[in-house]
């Protein structure tokens, strides 16, 4: 028996998952000791919770 999804972001995560597309999560890279929005490249201090160039949030 198959376990169901804690909700409903998860049926539709293993739902794009099973059909071939990548669901991984999208981390901070690092750059100089500072983080580096993997959208557009800006660098922020590493208290930065989200980018204050392009807007990017890896919670969102």
């Amino acid at each position: 028996m198959a376990s169901a999804p804690s909700s409903d972001d998860a049926l539709f995560d293993q739902f794009l998952d099973d059909r071939g597309h990548d669901m991984e999560t999208v981390e901070w890279e690092t750059s100089y000791n500072k983080k580096q929005c993997p959208e557009c490249g800006a660098l922020h201090d590493s208290a930065a919770n989200d980018c204050g160039v392009c807007g990017w949030d890896p919670r969102a």
